[in-house]
């Protein structure tokens, strides 16, 4: 765990938060493939994941991209031009620069997304960047509010490329998203 702060030329303008689901990782590698390595962004992945298995989705796109892709540690200082992944088991929140991950009851409902994009809002108001892709239900819906009501950006992935089309669908009905 890392406990001192970052130097100001490592700082990302802007935090990237992409969540996805079924079928998001056909998605993931297609955005980290056209992707420069140089934005200057952070980027934070949250997937449904099983809490039952281990993820290879850090080692799956990191072949697809040449910046770094890590598993969130908790207390991870977030850096510019590096890709974050959360891990099975847990929900991720970040609060200036610093991700911190959190248990949650598997036997509930659970809305990663969600919790994260408010975090992100929360900490990055107009700097915050919210990406829906690919998945089935809603995750991430009421998450984009909150970043729409700080004047972030809203991108969610067009559903007619989508593997499975709900979450997108989903984010494009609130009239929040600003690219499709």
């Amino acid at each position: 765990m890392e406990k001192k702060k970052i130097k100001k030329s490592e700082r990302p303008g802007c935090v990237v938060g992409i969540g996805s689901s079924a079928g998001g990782l056909e998605a993931l590698q297609q955005f980290f493939t056209f992707l420069p390595a140089d934005t200057g962004m952070a980027f934070v992945v949250i997937q449904h994941l099983s809490p039952d298995h281990r993820s290879l989705l850090a080692d799956i796109l990191g072949k697809y991209t040449s910046m770094p892709v890590l598993e969130v540690q908790d207390g991870m200082h977030v850096r510019k031009n590096t890709v974050y992944m959360l891990p099975p088991k847990y929900n991720m929140e970040i609060e200036e620069d610093v991700l911190h991950l959190y248990e949650y009851n598997h036997q509930h409902i659970n809305h990663p997304i969600d919790v994260f994009f408010r975090s992100l809002a929360k900490s990055y108001e107009n700097r915050a960047v919210a990406i829906i892709l690919s998945g089935t239900g809603s995750d991430g819906t009421n998450g984009i509010r909150s970043i729409k009501e700080r004047n972030g950006m809203i991108i969610a992935q067009s559903p007619e490329s989508a593997k499975f089309d709900g979450m997108p669908r989903s984010a494009i009905a609130t009239g929040f998203v600003d690219l499709i």
